[in-house]
């Protein structure tokens, strides 16, 4: 699937590619409207009610990755509420093995998320991946999301890649689909981004369970 002798440089996203999803699920369709029906005398599924459309309203923009928005919106420490569960933060299977191997072979990585940057730093703090980056670039700097065409413009004035040496790993067809047609040669979906869901059944891109299937021999 990927030819390594072609590629410089590995951007690598976060939630749902290097760390299971099932985090940022249970946070944000669990444990948030649990702590707003709380807070608004409502019931559960009254607060799902109300939440659900706002949520959906905000999705590929900067806003819904944005915990200061939302801590405003919902009148909630977002932030707060995370270190609560942070204990549901986990690596998906063979992430640190092909680290290590793209590693090995002298290849440029570089993590780049749309998690707003104290989601960022819980999340490193728990896991150390950030060891592994040589750079680590947040949507929120850059001022847009990697859904828009323009946040791959920012980070390539940031970064200078060669998009035909470039390869780009994420588990999110939107993203994917923003960074091939900025012109990313190499772009490869993750299919079981929640560990307790089954896999997804996707055919627009070359598409990976788990890393084993893309790691370097």
């Amino acid at each position: 699937m990927i030819d390594w002798e072609r590629i410089d440089r590995v951007f690598l996203d976060m939630d749902g590619t290097l760390l299971d999803l099932n985090f940022d699920n249970h946070f944000w369709q669990e444990f948030v409207p649990r702590r707003y029906a709380e807070a608004h005398g409502l019931t559960l599924e009254e607060a799902k009610r109300q939440l659900t459309p706002r949520f959906r309203a905000m999705e590929g923009r900067l806003e819904w990755y944005c915990l200061d928005y939302w801590s405003a919106a919902l009148q909630l420490d977002l932030a707060g509420l995370k270190e609560e569960v942070a204990g549901l933060i986990s690596i998906l299977p063979h992430v640190t093995e092909f680290l290590d191997a793209v590693k090995v072979l002298g290849r440029r990585l570089i993590l780049v998320t749309n998690a707003h940057p104290r989601s960022l730093s819980l999340k490193m703090e728990r896991t150390c991946l950030n060891l592994f980056f040589d750079r680590i670039v947040c949507s929120h700097d850059l001022g847009l999301p990697k859904e828009l065409l323009g946040f791959w413009d920012r980070l390539h004035r940031l970064e200078a890649f060669a998009c035909e040496r470039t390869l780009l790993v994420d588990d999110s067809v939107a993203v994917l689909r923003a960074a091939r047609a900025y012109g990313i040669a190499a772009t490869v979906a993750i299919r079981r981004a929640d560990s307790r869901l089954p896999p997804r059944d996707i055919t627009e891109f070359p598409a990976i369970e788990d890393f084993r299937e893309i790691t370097p021999p």
